[in-house]
Formats: structure tokens, sequence, C-alpha cells
């Protein structure tokens, strides 16, 4: 048997699975991970703790999975993106925390960059908006607040990586320092058009060269495990951000193909080949996860908090004692009854981009109960994507392209089944779910194994991809936009100025 590891760092947990060659999941282990917030729009982690939970997590599944180091024919990574790290090269310890893809501290460079002139300019270079959201802004918010880092930059005594580049980096014993391109791509430093990182943009941004990675296509070998970590040297073989990741796990190849992440955040990729699409409707353009040196796009769109909100109801309201229940809770009530909840609180992102919304519930009424919130709190995940797959379709559209005929869905919420059908009805196309729902580990293994030639091509992984359940709309299409019209005034609730 040929098996594939994949370590799968997210903003919540440290994951490790172990996949045979036909994308089946043979074992998996999971650690959670602290989250801070030590004022109110900073959220951070401990890069420390990244790295032991996810070793940990790569130990265990070896175990639980009855295989040793050996038998692991290569290792992908897949990672929360934009998250930023820099950390001292001679000791391998980082100079600060890490600062989360949610955190919006560096919103004051935003606001400059914007009044410089910038915002073309970032556009077409990197396919990206002007916001707090990528690496590029924390990374000069570290160089200009921690004591001594910029004097240490300037000397060469410094790295910056996304948890990718960290996690290589102790993978490796400190002998590598890289990143793949759906990883650069979402920096705000990173020219996808020519794969490299671009001058003008780190002059732009005060950031020295010589703290970046080097860059390379997302199926490549990056080097080997220290032996001494795992039991034996294993080469890594594949490296993308976890949405990238998970199109590519999606079999979403082709120009047109969309997949729908519902993690923390939710996050909409549509695949659209050599083509650098500009969107018109507020997504982005970013660099698919890449088999070669060609370049290779999709437009996507963010939502910032999308299974967040289920872990609000638990931790914020104490509604639930666990995730698993939020469905069970919502059910308990035929409907919203008319309330509706915006959980903007880090702002909006895709397509609305405000970074100035804070949450909002309305519609409250003496007879709104805990199971009305919290069915709200679940619709709110759907209705933001489904604003998302609206901007995707107007943009398809208007570029000659065909409609989008189905979303492919993963991550863990996409196990809720009340949640699916009503996005299915909101969306008046099927929500396909797959047999394996892990696709951004899957996407990982999959890299991996195409480098190791595990995999001939891209087509056999196509041949392997199988559906679980698909979800059918039920609801008018009249309907449905009445219920999208209701939502788009929730939204304009949330903005503050």
């Amino acid at each position: 048997m040929t098996y594939l590891l994949a370590l799968d760092q997210g903003t919540s947990s440290s994951r490790s699975i172990v996949f045979d060659a036909s994308g089946r999941i043979v074992a998996q282990a999971q650690m959670e991970l602290v989250q801070s917030y030590p004022r109110p729009g900073w959220v951070e982690h401990d890069p420390l703790e990244i790295w032991r939970t996810q070793l940990a997590t790569a130990r265990a599944v070896l175990v639980k999975a009855g295989l040793q180091a050996s038998d692991i024919r290569a290792i992908g990574i897949t990672n929360q993106r934009e998250t930023t790290v820099v950390w001292n090269r001679a000791t391998g310890v980082p100079i600060h925390p890490a600062i989360v893809w949610q955190d919006r501290r560096a919103e004051p460079t935003c606001v400059a960059l914007r009044e410089s002139g910038l915002t073309g300019t970032i556009r077409a270079k990197t396919g990206l908006v002007v916001d707090a959201y990528f690496s590029g802004t924390k990374l000069k918010w570290i160089l200009d607040n921690v004591p001594l880092a910029r004097a240490q930059a300037n000397n060469g005594e410094l790295a910056f990586g996304t948890i990718d580049s960290w996690l290589i980096w102790q993978l490796t014993g400190g002998a590598v320092h890289a990143t793949d391109v759906s990883n650069a791509s979402r920096t705000m430093l990173f020219n996808v058009h020519s794969n490299q990182w671009d001058g003008e943009l780190l002059k732009a941004l005060d950031i020295p060269a010589n703290l970046l990675p080097v860059v390379k296509p997302s199926s490549a070998f990056y080097g080997e495990v220290k032996a001494e970590l795992l039991g034996h040297a294993i080469p890594i073989g594949g490296v993308a951000g976890d949405q990238q990741s998970a199109l590519f796990g999606q079999a979403c190849f082709k120009s047109g193909m969309v997949k729908n992440t519902y993690g923390t955040g939710c996050f909409m990729l549509m695949h659209t080949g050599s083509q650098f699409q500009t969107s018109h409707n507020g997504l982005l353009t970013t660099s698919a996860a890449q088999v070669s040196s060609q370049p290779e796009f999709a437009v996507e769109g963010s939502v910032f908090v999308g299974g967040a909100v289920v872990q609000w109801l638990r931790d914020g309201l104490n509604a639930i004692k666990g995730s698993g229940q939020v469905e069970a809770l919502a059910q308990s009530v035929p409907d919203s009854g008319g309330v509706m909840m915006v959980p903007a609180f880090t702002g909006l992102g895709a397509p609305y981009w405000e970074p100035d919304a804070r949450g909002t519930i309305t519609g409250l009424t003496r007879g709104t109960t805990v199971g009305h919130i919290a069915r709200a709190a679940l619709e709110s995940i759907a209705y933001q994507s489904a604003a998302l797959l609206q901007a995707m379709s107007r943009d398809a559209v208007s570029s000659g392209a065909v409609p989008v005929s189905e979303l492919r869905v993963d991550g863990g919420a996409c196990i809720n089944d009340l949640l699916m059908q009503f996005q299915a009805d909101l969306l008046g196309i099927p929500v396909v779910r797959p047999a394996v729902t892990e696709t951004t580990a899957l996407g990982a293994a999959y890299l991996a194994g195409l480098s190791s030639g595990v995999y001939g091509n891209t087509a056999e992984l196509s041949s392997l991809w199988r559906a679980e359940r698909t979800f059918l709309p039920t609801l008018s299409a009249e309907r449905a936009g009445e219920r999208m019209e209701q939502w788009a005034h929730a939204v304009r609730k949330t903005v503050l100025r």
C-alpha cells in the first residue's frame, strides 16, 4: 500500500491525516489551538504551539494508522493563509505571536496605501484588494512595532513566513525557507503574473526582500523532514494554502468549477484556468494550486465568520455545549422567526469589504428563543456564501463564461444537512457533498502524491472524486430572491458609518 500524510494546520486546530493512494482516510489526529484576542479586532496564535500541536498530531496519526514513517511516500502541507510569523533565523524563535488572518490591526497601513494611490497597482499585480486581511501589512506592523525588529530584518537576521513556511522551517530543522505560489499570492507582495516577489510592492510597504521565502510550485520537492522528528526522513512534496488545497482536493481543475469550504470562515473559489480574471463584483483573483511553473488562477470570495459563529454560540452565549448540538437546536423551530444575524465580528469580507461593519441581530421579538437565534446563525453562513456565488456568477456571465451549475462543498460545517439544504435553496443549484469532506487535507496529499510519482496527472485525480450526497433546491427563485433581499437589508444595518 502507498500512503500520504497531510499536515492540515488550521485556525482553530492542527490536524494530521493519513490517506491511501485512492484518497481514502486511513487515520486522523487533531488538537485544538488557543485563540488569543489581546485587543478588539486583534487575533493571535502562539507559533510554537502551532508547531508542537502539528508535530504531535503527525506522530499520533502514524500510531493510529499502525504505520511507520518509512511507510509514508510523501508529506503535503496545507495551512491557514495570511497568518503571519516572523522568527529569528539563528534561534528559530518567533519575535512576536502569529498575527492571524482575521486580525484587523494593520488597517491604518491600508488606509495609507489607499491614500497613496496604490490600490490599482496592487489589484493589477496581486489580484487583491487593499485590506488588513493579507500578510504584507501584518508583516509591516511587526517590523514597525516590535523593538529592534526592523534593524534585525535589515541585517538579515529574521525570516518571514505564512504558516506553511514556518512548518517547513521546523520540519527541516531550519534547512529550508520556502513557500508555494498559492500562499505567496495572499501576501499582497507577490506578482501573480510572473510568480515572483514584487520590488515595487516591497518598497511600498518597506519590506526587506531578505525576509522572504523562496517560492515554488504547489507540487514540488520542498526538502525532507528530519528523521529524528518522525522516525524516518520523509520528502515534503506538496504545499498549498487551505482554500487552494481544497479546490485541488475537490478536483476542480477546470475553468468554471466552484467549491465552498465551510470552516472557521467560508471560502469560495472558482477556477479560471490560465486566465487572470478581474472581478467587478468585490471578489479577489488569486493563484490556484499549481503543479508546474505555469500560472493558474481562481476567483475567490471570503467570509470572515462562518463556522466561527457556531463557536460564538458555544463560547460567547453558552447556548450549546458542543458545536455538534447546533443543528438540533436550530431544528427546534420551523424557521428563524424573522431573526437575521450578520456575524460581522471582524468586519465583512467579500463581496462587501466593509472593515468597519460589526455584528448585528435584528428582528427580535418577545417570542424569540435561543433556537431562533441558533437558526439565524446557521442561516447567516448560507446567506454570506450565496452572496459570494451570486457575485461570482455575475463575473462569469460578464466574461462570457458558462454560469455556475453546481457547488461542491467541504469543511467541517458541510456535514450539517440543514445548512446545506438551505444553501441549495438560496442558490437554486445543486449543492454536492463529496464522499471525502476533508478535501483541504486531501488536496495537500494529492499535490504531494503528484510530485512523488503516486499519481501521473490531474485526470487520474479527477477519476477518484466521488459524491456522497446532492442537495437539490426546494425554494422558488422568487422566494429565494426575497430572502436574499432581507439579508442585504440586514447587512446594511451593520455598517457603522
